[in-house]
């Protein structure tokens, strides 16, 4: 028994694991953010922050951006890998922030925050994102598609074996799934048959 104490209190006395790369950079970006609210002019407490506050924080992040995206008069407005460097301003791109958002807002709840109070949550942020990732798309040429979600194995299988899948009749589209995929999966199914 008293061993069995010994070894939980080894346990308690080891060193921690250091925390993730994920959690280090939350922290960072968190810091930051607070950095940013202190030098503020005038200077902003969490409480009074908004959405609009978080977008003006991300546009003053496209100062130290890497990404190049070119405005509507360059030559290579819309191409992927232009041949020749050109005077179009450097920004953080999409994906960087889309990032930063997530580990804002989850940062802002985990330090007390409430989640319908979360500025990083709200709609304009959201817009903004949604309009940074349209115009960056356009200007450097590259598609943001979004990733198609795999339609479950159990509706395909309920479907190619001609039982109803749950929640409605077979090509329904109440499950989820477009009437041609349930078509393309019964055929396939037939034709392995």
């Amino acid at each position: 028994m008293d061993s069995q104490q010994g070894g939980a209190g080894e346990l308690s006395s080891s060193p921690a694991h250091p925390p993730s790369r994920y959690e280090s950079q939350k922290r960072r970006d968190w810091n930051t953010f607070l950095q940013y609210l202190k030098n503020h002019k005038p200077p902003l407490t969490l409480s009074r922050c908004s959405g609009a506050h978080v977008i003006e924080f991300l546009k003053y992040l496209d100062q130290f951006g890497k990404t190049k995206v070119h405005v509507t008069a360059c030559p290579y407005f819309g191409h992927a890998n232009p041949p020749d460097p050109c005077s179009c301003p450097l920004k953080q791109a999409w994906g960087s922030l889309d990032a930063l958002i997530g580990r804002l807002r989850a940062a802002y709840e985990e330090n007390g925050g409430r989640r319908e109070s979360n500025p990083f949550g709200t709609r304009a942020v959201r817009i903004y994102l949604r309009e940074v990732r349209g115009g960056q798309a356009k200007a450097r040429g590259i598609p943001y598609e979004k990733k198609k979600r795999k339609r479950p194995t159990t509706t395909a299988v309920s479907a190619a074996s001609g039982t109803q899948p749950p929640g409605g009749a077979a090509g329904d589209d109440s499950s989820g799934g477009t009437t041609a995929n349930v078509g393309t999966v019964t055929a396939a199914a037939t034709t392995n048959s």
